[in-house]
């Protein structure tokens, strides 16, 4: 249990950094998802024909990691479009409203028993969310794409702890961002058509950038995060996930200077949606002793 804490953690760090990296990049969320599909699932063939590693599923088996990975790659756009239409800090701390999302679409999408306590402390998070909402007016519209973002991860996480207990880590990765990838290639045109952008072509510096972001931040974070997954809730997932705005948060006021931007409304939301990762995290430690 505690070794898939750690894996944990260390993946919400490195996802911590996908903010930054996603306001460097200059291509529109679309498009850097587009690319970050492309390198990633290159990395990954290229892993699996020098490893000699057998990734044979049964057919029905793709189909269902392929419609998973749809929702990751929904995910990942409404969360970069959060941070071009607001910034990291707003994007990140969005994140939060997993842990009353969990609470309310785990028991319905896998008939588990609602829990009290976790509704509680979700609704704690959302107060937070709401607070930065109704008086940082500027940001509604990322406000909006970054709940959004948080409601794909979330039913990507509930699917995932079924599929990855039958199939690897990599495996499962592997087919769920091909899925991803044709399903946002065929949406890319009229995408566009209503986004236009001057070239669709990455600059050098958003290359590399893409490059440490598929091999480290989706690749590295996803597989750890996937191992954890094995022996953890989606409800610890997702709230441990809330950690991920600390981490972000701290590298934008850092490279960003993000913290001139924000409001006091912001810190004591912040403070809401921290106090209950503290708070779970604790619980649940005391809990397994």
């Amino acid at each position: 249990m505690k070794a898939a804490l750690i894996k944990l953690h260390i993946a919400v760090f490195l996802w911590g950094f996908t903010g930054v990296l996603g306001k460097a990049i200059h291509l529109n969320e679309g498009l850097l998802v587009w690319y970050r599909l492309i390198i990633t699932i290159f990395t990954l063939a290229v892993f699996f024909i020098f490893s000699n590693k057998n990734i044979k599923v049964p057919k029905q088996s793709i189909v269902h990691y392929a419609a998973i990975g749809v929702i990751i790659a929904l995910h990942w756009v409404c969360f970069y479009g959060s941070i071009k239409y607001a910034n990291v800090s707003i994007a990140l701390v969005c994140l939060s409203s997993a842990g009353v999302m969990t609470a309310f679409l785990e028991p319905i999408m896998t008939g588990k028993k609602i829990v009290i306590n976790e509704v509680v402390l979700g609704l704690v998070a959302v107060a937070g969310i709401y607070l930065i909402f109704h008086f940082d007016v500027q940001y509604r519209t990322g406000i909006m794409l970054g709940v959004l973002a948080t409601l794909f991860s979330v039913i990507f996480s509930i699917l995932n702890k079924k599929a990855i207990l039958k199939v690897e880590p990599k495996t499962l990765m592997f087919y769920q961002l091909i899925g991803g990838f044709v399903v946002l290639s065929l949406l890319l045109p009229a995408y566009l058509n209503y986004f236009p952008v001057k070239t669709i072509l990455p600059s050098l510096s958003d290359l590399v950038w893409l490059i440490v972001l598929s091999l480290v931040c989706t690749i590295l974070a996803m597989d750890l995060s996937l191992q954890a997954l094995k022996k953890i809730s989606a409800f610890t997932q997702n709230l441990t996930l809330n950690l991920e705005p600390v981490y972000g948060i701290i590298l934008a006021f850092v490279v960003y200077q993000e913290n001139k931007e924000l409001g006091s409304s912001f810190y004591i939301g912040f403070i809401l949606i921290f106090s209950t990762v503290i708070y779970q995290m604790y619980s649940l430690l005391k809990k397994r002793g």
